[in-house]
């Protein structure tokens, strides 16, 4: 598996991890450092690990969570792990999201996402890939 394949499988399972709702997948994509951050849309920045596991507690404990489709994800790799963005369908709401991977104990792991309202829909050309 190149680099790019492996960013694009390792963004897969954080989408996954979302969509089972499953808490321990999710913590196993997280790096493990103090320094990862996230900006779920409409909320306040969350900084360390601790606040970015909590919020996704929080989001599986509120019920029927939405079924998130990543959209055209582009994988950016570079020497310690890479960049993947991609647009997010959530119902009928399109998001841009951004995933900053870096290599920790030899696996790629989340250390930034971000996602928000976007101006334009992305394309469902041929050729779009959905994961």
């Amino acid at each position: 598996m190149d680099d790019s394949e492996a960013l694009l499988a390792a963004n897969a399972a954080f989408y996954a991890a979302f969509n089972t709702r499953d808490a321990d997948a999710m913590a196993a994509i997280w790096a493990t450092g103090e320094d990862v951050t996230c900006l779920h849309p409409g909320w306040p920045l969350l900084l360390g690990r601790e606040a970015v596991l909590a919020s996704w507690w929080r989001i599986f404990a509120a019920g029927a969570s939405p079924t998130v489709t990543c959209l055209e994800p582009h994988a950016r790799p570079d020497r310690d792990g890479g960049l993947v963005v991609c647009y997010e369908l959530i119902g009928a709401q399109r998001l841009a999201a951004s995933n900053l991977f870096r290599r920790e104990g030899g696996e790629l792991r989340l250390h930034h996402h971000h996602a928000g309202p976007c101006a334009e829909a992305p394309g469902e050309a041929p050729g779009t890939t959905r994961h």
